[in-house]
């Protein structure tokens, strides 16, 4: 059975390992619209609550806990989507390689088919005024 030929970007995602899946789908995760609008609502939710409850207030106003959550929050983030720039960056440096030696091989091909057609018009020529010559019309 004949195996497909897999592309750089099938290779480049058979070698991570599990980590770097793991931060490549945080960091996804954290650039999406869907994780801002849902951390929007949540601190929105969470200064309403602190503002306005009676009797208990556990992060009162400047709310010191929820900066911390949001300092631990970017300790975190920060070296894990650097991590999954990084590996982007190699992937696209393994993509440039892998099309400078796709079109090094095509220019390859199309200098001998240039030469190829060539050698076919310069036969041609020839029989044309080797036939031009046979019945002296030059």
């Amino acid at each position: 059975m004949e195996e497909a030929v897999k592309t750089w970007h099938q290779k480049h995602k058979e070698r991570l390992t599990e980590g770097q899946k793991i931060a490549d789908s945080v960091a996804s995760l954290m650039g999406s619209w869907g994780f801002i609008i849902g951390q929007s609502v949540l601190i929105f939710i969470w200064i309403v609550v602190n503002l306005t409850a009676y009797f208990y207030h556990w992060d009162p106003y400047p709310f010191i806990l929820l900066n911390l959550f949001f300092s631990t929050q970017a300790a975190f983030a920060a070296p894990i989507i650097m991590m999954s720039q990084n590996r982007q960056g190699e992937r696209d440096r393994m993509q440039a390689r892998d099309d400078y030696e796709t079109n090094v091989i095509a220019k390859r091909e199309i200098e001998e088919l240039q030469k190829s057609l060539l050698r076919i018009e310069a036969e041609k020529l020839n029989k044309i005024i080797s036939l031009l010559e046979k019945h002296k019309i030059l």
